[in-house]
């Protein structure tokens, strides 16, 4: 009897061991679709056995006692996750350069229905008429007017330019929060995880599951390593700085720059903002590739391509390879803003210094007075009108009107001398800080002068009994426009004409984006096949749970059956004892 009621005990674990099974398969089944979710395999096990007859000579006999779940096993391969990660993290990268590359693309190809490129070619076609006849007041007028337009287009290409530096910003603002928010959440969940397995018998597997997916995302926002240790506590570490650990998860922080209102991000536990002592998250001083894995993460991209400035022609002017590629180099906003500006300041001086000569005073030092009274001295070596060669405009004036003036700076300073009775202009040197005193895009103008009067432009010579026209003035002004005078940036390796800048500014940046998209490309794919290699582990297949469940339902009737015949035994040795 007691074997008989021993083997119902049998197969009721039969029983419990199929069902369970087809709980966890039916838990599969109605996540196959969902995101992260990860594959659950159920592990059997013989129970215990009873030793009968251990003192026999021949053998033991052995009597099972059922079946039972070993595990429930939650699979993943960690080193496919880490693979996936590093490849996510670089698509990510190289996804936001060409996104950022594709968006000052459009600013240059499309403004108001027109191409930047066409108003570049209007304004050389309006100087062409001038220098055909520089007195002819439609010639004036057209120059005046092209002028005007082509400086309103490309000051509008410079300020999109910027505001989209201040949608970078926004952006990494965002995904800075989110990068919080995620530390915050694994650092919870690890908290959670570590609680209910520390007995060693359950675990956690909805909890891992949400945090890999955390994981998943934090590594395409910035580089990650991350470590599971002894009691499911998993540490991360961003840009190798601890992020997530066993006591606490940081934060990243923002300091913003007081100019441009740029953040830029920071470990706050690791920096003195007092003492202006900050720890950046991001190091730019080593070269982004994927050797030193520097090139992984889209918070990095933004913040590269962003810049940390808005730029302007000195900051490509004379400078060095090494200079120009450390600095505005490096990003793709501040490379373009720094070489449009370039092309304008490089056109509108060349135009300027053809109006307006200037030549350098080499004599001996001039005391002198200003128009308001102020003393100065004229010294060798500044830069003085070419009074004698300058043309003039209808007025005869001196100085003649510069056709791009700065916003709140006269070309010349008018200095008399009373020792040689004579009036100088002394030019008015660019700054090297005040964008107000530089032929930038940021204060450049058509002069007002002109505009009210066009006839004020230079194209006479300066003897008003005999008014001849300046024909050599607009020749000079034809001419320039195809001088190989000006080269894009340090690495360009021979100057070009100003036809042939625009061309090779945008040439360099469909390169640029052309690079970014051929490797992002490239990483998607490999990000791909990577987590399909990890689907194949952790990944619910239909076909193969309706397998594991038809098995298992086959098993839960077979231990049904065995049950009935084991009762069925029963009842009929109870009915024959009566």
């Amino acid at each position: 009897m007691a074997n008989g009621m021993g083997s119902l005990y049998i197969g009721s674990s039969g029983l419990r061991t199929s069902q369970n099974a087809m709980n966890t398969t039916a838990n599969n089944l109605a996540n196959v679709d969902t995101k992260g979710y990860v594959r659950q395999t159920v592990l059997q096990q013989d129970m215990q056995y009873m030793v009968i007859n251990r003192n026999s000579a021949i053998s033991y006999q052995q009597s099972g006692l059922g079946v039972s779940i070993a595990d429930v096993v939650h699979l993943r391969d960690e080193f496919l996750d880490k693979a996936y990660r590093l490849e996510a993290g670089r698509q990510s990268f190289y996804s936001a350069c060409y996104s950022t590359v594709n968006e000052v693309y459009t600013y240059f190809q499309e403004l108001e229905g027109q191409t930047f490129q066409n108003s570049i070619g209007e304004l050389y076609q309006a100087f062409e008429e001038f220098a055909k006849d520089p007195s002819d007041s439609v010639n004036q007028n057209l120059v005046t007017q092209k002028a005007s337009l082509f400086i309103s287009r490309a000051q509008a290409v410079y300020s999109s330019l910027q505001q989209y530096q201040y949608n970078l910003n926004a952006q990494i603002s965002q995904k800075i929060d989110r990068v919080n928010k995620l530390g915050a959440t694994i650092y919870e969940l690890n908290n959670q995880i570590m609680k209910i397995e520390a007995g060693g018998i359950e675990t956690a597997m909805e909890l891992r599951d949400r945090r890999d997916n955390a994981l998943d995302e934090l590594a395409g926002l910035v580089r990650i390593d991350c470590e599971e240790k002894y009691d499911g506590v998993v540490e991360v570490s961003v840009e190798g700085v601890a992020f997530v650990t066993r006591a606490t998860a940081y934060e990243m922080g923002t300091v913003a720059d007081p100019n441009t209102d740029f953040i830029t991000p920071y470990w706050p536990h690791m920096s003195d903002t007092n003492k202006n002592q900050i720890s950046e998250v991001f190091n730019f001083g080593v070269d982004i590739n994927s050797t030193f894995n520097t090139d992984v993460g889209e918070i990095k991209a933004l913040v590269m391509q962003r810049g940390d400035y808005i730029a302007n022609y000195r900051d490509v002017e004379n400078l060095s390879q090494e200079e120009y590629n450390s600095g505005a180099g490096m990003s793709v906003m501040l490379s373009t803003e720094a070489e449009l500006d370039q092309f304008i300041h490089k056109l509108v001086t060349t135009i300027n210094d053809i109006f307006c000569p200037n030549v350098e005073y080499d004599g001996a030092d001039l005391a002198g007075t200003t128009a308001d009274g102020s003393a100065f001295t004229i010294t060798k070596g500044m830069k003085i009108l070419d009074a004698e060669k300058c043309a003039v405009g209808s007025d005869y004036a001196l100085p003649p009107q510069e056709l791009f003036s700065r916003v709140g700076t006269e070309r010349y300073t008018k200095v008399f001398v009373a020792e040689t009775n004579k009036e100088y202009y002394v030019y008015n040197e660019e700054s090297t800080e005040d964008t107000s005193k530089m032929y930038t895009l940021k204060s450049l103008r058509v002069n007002a002068d002109i505009v009210e009067n066009t006839s004020h432009i230079p194209h006479l010579t300066q003897d008003p009994n005999n008014k001849h026209v300046a024909y050599d003035l607009g020749a000079a002004l034809s001419k320039m426009w195809k001088g190989n005078n000006i080269s894009l940036n340090p690495n360009a390796t021979t100057p070009c004409t100003f036809m042939d800048y625009y061309s090779q500014m945008i040439g360099e940046l469909g390169t640029a984006g052309t690079v970014y998209y051929t490797t992002s490309e490239t990483l998607c794919d490999s990000t791909t096949s990577i987590d399909n290699q990890r689907q194949q582990v952790i990944g619910v297949s239909s076909d193969e749970e309706l397998t594991s469940m038809i098995m298992y339902q086959n098993a839960y009737n077979a231990a049904s059956r065995y049950i009935n015949v084991v009762s069925e035994m029963i009842e009929t040795l109870i009915s024959s004892m009566r």
